[in-house]
């Protein structure tokens, strides 16, 4: 079983990817891309990790 930081670690890959996804999209709009990095945030977020410092 993943510890917490490997978890963590984790979730801030898949946060990144999808950043990267979102801004080669450019304009298009993608609202289960959208919805993704929502709960990614939320995750992070729930475990005491500021995206601020990492969004694209």
């Amino acid at each position: 079983m993943p510890g917490e930081k490997e978890l963590i670690n984790n979730l801030i890959d898949t946060y990144s990817n999808l950043q990267q996804i979102k801004q080669a999209n450019g304009d298009h709009k993608n609202q289960v891309l959208d919805y993704l990095i929502r709960v990614t945030v939320a995750k992070l977020s729930s475990m005491g990790i500021n995206v601020e410092d990492i969004t694209l």
